[in-house]
């Protein structure tokens, strides 16, 4: 039986890693430029980023649209930035809607903050609202099983 590979995509490059599954849980670097995969910090996406990470990641990645003006988002920031900590093999990215408009439209976003989970490039689930960084890894790991 072969061994099943997932692909990852660089929070630093870009550039798009084939990591064996076995692997994740020993933190993978980059082919490209050797550094970590998985952070277990969110990172920030822009409009030239957002569509690859949510597209080529094979893994878990969970998604929070913020805006700088947002009160619940600012709020949120740091549970989230904890609940990452919390689940290194989970991809957490953020992007502020207000400065990447047309990159967060294509995901309907109707109030914030709004974290989306998305596997294979395909959304799996979505939760609006601030939310403390139990909650948040909670639900997370609802999605995992």
């Amino acid at each position: 039986m072969s061994e099943q590979n997932v692909h990852l995509v660089c929070p630093h490059c870009q550039a798009t890693n084939r990591v064996p599954m076995a692997r994740l849980s020993a933190t993978p670097n980059c082919g490209k430029c050797g550094q970590p995969l998985l952070t277990g910090n969110p990172h920030e996406l822009n409009a030239q980023t957002v569509n690859k990470i949510i597209q080529k990641n094979e893994v878990l990645t969970i998604v929070d649209f913020w805006a700088s003006w947002c009160q619940p988002c600012l709020m949120m920031a740091p549970q989230f930035k904890a609940a990452a900590s919390q689940l290194p093999q989970v991809v957490f990215a953020k992007i502020q809607t207000d400065k990447y408009e047309q990159a967060a439209a294509p995901y309907n976003i109707r109030s914030l903050p709004t974290m989306v989970a998305f596997k294979h490039g395909k959304e799996v689930a979505r939760q609006s609202g601030a939310l403390p960084s139990d909650q948040i890894v909670q639900w997370v790991r609802s999605l995992r099983t």
